[in-house]
């Protein structure tokens, strides 16, 4: 999985980072899972994966390039403010089912 950064803008306004990313994924043939586009998105602008959220991740019909949109932000306050529940919660890892306690 390859990724380049293709449009960065920086939203004062909203205190975050909107990023426009391409993703090669000739290896695994699918489109990569969110989360792991999102922890190598902020390997590469060396922040936080909590404060990284993906909007939009789309693979291109017949190829093995995805396109996506992202907002980084400087705080998880200023996110939880801002992004929409569903995003938030799209952008956070499986919770592992709990195992209910026998008597």
């Amino acid at each position: 999985m390859e990724i380049k950064i293709l449009a960065e803008n920086e939203n004062q306004l909203l205190k975050r980072r909107e990023v426009t990313f391409q993703v090669e994924h000739d290896q695994t043939g699918s489109t990569p899972p969110r989360l792991e586009v999102k922890n190598a998105l902020a390997k590469l602008l060396k922040k936080d994966a909590n404060l990284v959220f993906i909007k939009k991740l789309e693979t291109k019909t017949g190829t093995h390039v995805a396109v996506g949109l992202a907002n980084v932000y400087d705080s998880m306050e200023q996110a939880k403010l801002i992004e929409p529940e569903y995003i938030i919660k799209r952008n956070m890892p499986p919770e592992k089912p709990k195992e209910e306690e026998k008597e």
